[in-house]
């Protein structure tokens, strides 16, 4: 098959670390940090397909939106008492959440292959810009989309469409990375190839579709080329 001529990475989970705030939640919820960082997460992904599939996208907020929202329910779920002052220091640690360690070395070995390279998120554009300049990626993505522009959140097709439009190529022409098997599937079965990014040692989804790629870090991309 011929390479890709570009690569757009997933950012929530594959270029930033979701999980990386239990850090801070255990020292504001001892014993309690792990449970909140994957509650949380799971939350924030099912608000984002609730305001997706209900009404016709109808109830559609922006992700920092339902980032708080699950925040919430979380706590409230955990029975932990969330005080103003803990609220705002998670929600500013999610802001800035830590970047995987290989991902300046594989951007710029895209880079310098001439690989146009961008990331496609549920982020707003907010959130995906503080992200970003905090980890120093500006210089290396050509491209930062987001879900925002048609409020549709992942997996709908419209956000996968993104890719397409800002790149102006077909879809068997870019390569989507994600860590998360729910993303991959999806953007495979829109017609991307796709590398999951399996960092955890997962199943992938049961659903009669595999991505194009399975690897372990975001290294694996670079097996496209």
């Amino acid at each position: 098959m011929e390479k890709p001529c570009a690569v757009l990475f997933d950012a929530y989970g594959t270029l930033f670390d979701v999980y990386s705030v239990g850090l801070l939640a255990e020292q504001l919820f001892p014993g309690h940090g792990t449970a909140l960082g994957t509650l949380w997460r799971d939350k924030q992904i099912e608000y984002t397909r609730l305001v997706t599939t209900s009404d016709h996208g109808a109830h559609y907020v922006p992700f920092w939106d339902l980032t708080l929202a699950g925040l919430r329910y979380t706590c409230k779920r955990l029975g932990l008492d969330l005080t103003a002052e803990h609220e705002q220091r998670l929600m500013n640690q999610y802001r800035h959440l830590s970047a995987f360690p290989e991902n300046r070395e594989v951007l710029q070995a895209l880079r310098g292959r001439g690989i146009v390279t961008g990331i496609l998120s549920n982020g707003d554009p907010e959130m995906l810009g503080v992200a970003v300049r905090s980890a120093g990626l500006e210089s290396l993505l050509d491209h930062v989309l987001s879900v925002d522009s048609v409020r549709k959140y992942k997996t709908h097709p419209d956000a996968y469409q993104l890719g397409v439009q800002a790149t102006g190529l077909e879809p068997r022409q870019i390569a989507f990375v994600s860590c998360n098997s729910w993303d991959a599937l999806a953007a495979t079965w829109y017609g991307f190839r796709t590398l999951w990014v399996n960092r955890y040692q997962l199943p992938f989804e049961e659903l009669g579709t595999q991505p194009t790629r399975t690897g372990s870090s975001l290294r694996d991309v670079l097996s496209f080329f």
